[in-house]
């Protein structure tokens, strides 16, 4: 393939996120509320769960939090934290490991707990990294992670697509896509895992304007990463003009804007014996009707209903 030609498979560029984390290694506590949320999610679900983890891994660990809290869980043995930014891994408690989320370098059925805080909707391949880390989990070990879903950022996206539609006559991807909950629960199921879980919330934060919020997305190196992305930089003109519209139609009676973080929560199981399993089709012992305490309407009658 040529320097030309596009890689279809690439969506995300993977060195310039790297770079925008490297330099947002030291930015990051001035802005890292959604890490803190995200952290908190893992931790109230792990919490839940009856079980010791004889060795986990944080994927992705950023900023170490959720590595350290994970070390400090009397059920959880040895935590590595990976990064694939070395800027990133430098403050990471031991012991840590450079690591792409692309390419794990764990062998197979060797760790008891992934994590992955906010670090997985940036690769490329989600669907392959799903299955890696699903072929490095023991018989009955666990994934949790929590990344962007597809309505992070809604208010921003609509703002800037509108303004370079007014001004420029055309449009350019300016916020990087996520996942869509609906394919959450299918991908992890492809990749092998049992009693597949995805399930999402959004949170709001408010803004006394749209430039904090510019701000807070460049401290934390959250900035579109897109491949494809536009090399000419976003005019001035275009840009204020986004602001003016974000603040019109995204505000608050106090006059603070909106802006919205999707996120998805991921929960999967290596398979074992030990869980619980589908009966077989023909094994069930009550008809649905029964169980529902309903009349069973023989096939080709119409059940009585409302008018739409």
């Amino acid at each position: 393939m040529s320097d030309d030609t596009p890689d279809l498979r690439r969506v995300f560029d993977r060195a310039l996120i790297a770079r925008r984390r490297g330099r947002a290694a030291s930015t990051l506590p001035d802005a890292d509320f959604l890490l803190t949320e995200a952290t908190q999610a893992i931790a109230e679900r792990l919490a839940v769960v009856l079980r010791d983890f004889p060795r986990a891994v944080c994927l992705g660990a950023q900023d170490g939090r959720l590595a350290r809290a994970l070390a400090d869980d009397r059920r959880i043995g040895t935590v590595i934290s990976t990064e694939s930014c070395p800027a990133m891994l430098a403050g990471l408690p031991h012991p840590r490991l450079a690591a792409d989320e692309e390419i794990l370098p764990f062998a197979a059925a060797s760790l008891d707990l992934v994590v992955a805080p906010l670090s997985l909707h940036w690769v490329n391949d989600l669907p392959g990294t799903l299955a890696q880390i699903r072929r490095a989990l023991r018989p009955d070990g666990l994934f949790l992670a929590v990344l962007f879903g597809g309505g992070t950022l809604r208010e921003l996206r609509g703002s800037l697509l509108q303004a370079e539609a007014d001004l420029v006559g055309g449009a350019s991807l300016r916020i990087d896509p996520f996942l869509d909950v609906r394919d959450a629960g299918g991908l992890l199921q492809r990749a092998g895992f049992a009693l597949p879980v995805a399930d999402t919330e959004i949170l709001t934060v408010r803004y006394a304007d749209p430039l904090r919020l510019l701000a807070d997305l460049r401290a934390m190196g959250w900035t579109n990463a897109l491949a494809g992305r536009s090399r000419r930089p976003l005019r001035r003109d275009v840009l204020a003009h986004a602001l003016e519209i974000y603040a019109e139609r995204h505000h608050d009676p106090d006059g603070r804007i909106r802006a919205s973080f999707e996120f998805v929560h991921l929960s999967g199981w290596a398979p074992h014996e030990s869980q619980q399993q589908p009966l077989r089709p023909g094994t069930a012992r009550m008809r649905l009707a029964e169980a529902l305490g309903t009349r069973e309407q023989p096939a080709g009658d119409k059940a009585g209903g409302a008018d739409r």
